[in-house]
C-alpha cells in the first residue's frame, strides 16, 4: 500500500517497534510525535507534522505500568485538538482487560473504567487483539475491530507437521471455547485442564480432563503473566506420558519469575506474538509478528471492506 495522504500512523514509546513494522506493510511513514518527559515523571504530547482532516491510526499497546495508557490518552487528545477527521486506537494489546465484571462485592471494573476514558479522550474506532473477555466489546460505543492471533499461530502450528500426534489443550475451564476453536479448525482432540486458585498467580491444584499419553500437546492461552498456570499444566502432562507440550499465547506479559519458570519447565518451546514487546529473553520463547495482520485490518478499514474474512476460526 502506497503513502496514502487521506491517513497517517503513530505510535507511543512502548509500542513502536511494532508500529514500524506495520509501516513497513502500508507502504508508509510512521508519523512524526514528540513525547516531551518531565523530570517529576509527567509527560506531554505533541504531533510535528498536520493531521488536520486525516484518519489517525494511533499504535499503543496499554501494558502496565500505566504510562503506556496515559500516553495513548494524551495521543487521543491531542489529535482531537489538532482536527483529525478521525480517530482510530489500535491497541494490539488491551491491558486492565483482567477486571470485566464484578465477581465480588466492592470492586472495580478496570476494563469498563479503561473503555471509558478511551471514549471520553475521543476514539471514534478500535482495533485490538484477543481480549480477555470477548464481551469487553460491548463496553465501547464506537466500532471495536476484534482481531485473533489464530491468523499467525494456526499457521505456525500446522508447521510444525505433527499430524494425528496433535493433541490442542487447554490450561484451564475458562479457556476451553477458545482452544476447542483451534481443535476444530485442526481436526484435533481437545484436553482440558481444572485448576483449584488459592490466591492470584498461585495455582493450588490442577488435574489433566482427557488423555495426552503419547501425544504431541499445544496449549492455547491468551495471555500468560506469570507462567504459573501454564508451566505446571506442561510438566503434568509430560508427567502424564506426553511425547512433547508446547504452549503458545497472543500476548507474552511475562512478569516476575516467568522466563525462568518457562526456561525450567517440560514446556519444548513457548510462541507469542509480539503485542507486546519482550525483553527478559528466555530461549524457549518464540515471537510471531502480528504487524501484517494489522496492516491489512488498517488498509480494510480506510477501503471500507469487510476484516471477518481474516478470522481462521
Amino acid at each position: 500500500m502506497s503513502t496514502n495522504s487521506e491517513f497517517a500512523v503513530f505510535s507511543g514509546t512502548c509500542s513502536r517497534y511494532l508500529a514500524e513494522k506495520i509501516c513497513q506493510h502500508l507502504g508508509c511513514p510512521l508519523g512524526n510525535l514528540n513525547i516531551t518527559k518531565f523530570s517529576d515523571g509527567e509527560f506531554a504530547v505533541s504531533y510535528e507534522e498536520s493531521i488536520r482532516g486525516k484518519v489517525v491510526f494511533l499504535v499503543q499497546s496499554t501494558f502496565p505500568n500505566s504510562d503506556n495508557l496515559m500516553e495513548l490518552l494524551l495521543m487521543i487528545d491531542a489529535a482531537k485538538r489538532a482536527s483529525a477527521k478521525s480517530i482510530v486506537a489500535v491497541i494490539p494489546y488491551f491491558g486492565w482487560a483482567r477486571q470485566d465484571r464484578k465477581d465480588k462485592p466492592r470492586v472495580s471494573i478496570g476494563a469498563k473504567l479503561v473503555a471509558d476514558l478511551l471514549s471520553v479522550a475521543g476514539i471514534n474506532r478500535l482495533i485490538t487483539m484477543d481480549l480477555h473477555a470477548d464481551q469487553i466489546q460491548g463496553f465501547f460505543d464506537v466500532p471495536v475491530d476484534h482481531l485473533y492471533a489464530s491468523a499467525v499461530h494456526l499457521p505456525y502450528i500446522q508447521s510444525l507437521n505433527l499430524g494425528e500426534n496433535l493433541v490442542i489443550a487447554s490450561p484451564d475451564v475458562g479457556g476451553s471455547k477458545r482452544a476447542n476453536t483451534y481443535s476444530k479448525y485442526l481436526n484435533a482432540p481437545l484436553v482440558l485442564c481444572n485448576k483449584h486458585r488459592e490466591k492470584p498467580n498461585e495455582v493450588a491444584h490442577m488435574q489433566i480432563i482427557g488423555n495426552v499419553k503419547g501425544k504431541d500437546v499445544v496449549i492455547i492461552d491468551d495471555m500468560v503473566d506469570t507462567a504459573g498456570t501454564i508451566t505446571k499444566a506442561a510438566d503434568i502432562m509430560k508427567e502424564a506420558g506426553a511425547k512433547s507440550v508446547r504452549a503458545m499465547a497472543s500476548h507474552c506479559v511475562m512478569s516476575g519469575p516467568a522466563s525462568e519458570r518457562v526456561q525450567n519447565s517440560a514446556l519444548e518451546e513457548m510462541v507469542f506474538t509480539d503485542s507486546i514487546p519482550y525483553s527478559n529473553r528466555c530461549a524457549k520463547v518464540k515471537q510471531l509478528s502480528i504487524a501484517a495482520l494489522f496492516a491489512e485490518t488498517i488498509r480494510r478499514v480506510m477501503s471500507n471492506e469487510s476484516i471477518s474474512n481474516q478470522y481462521l476460526v
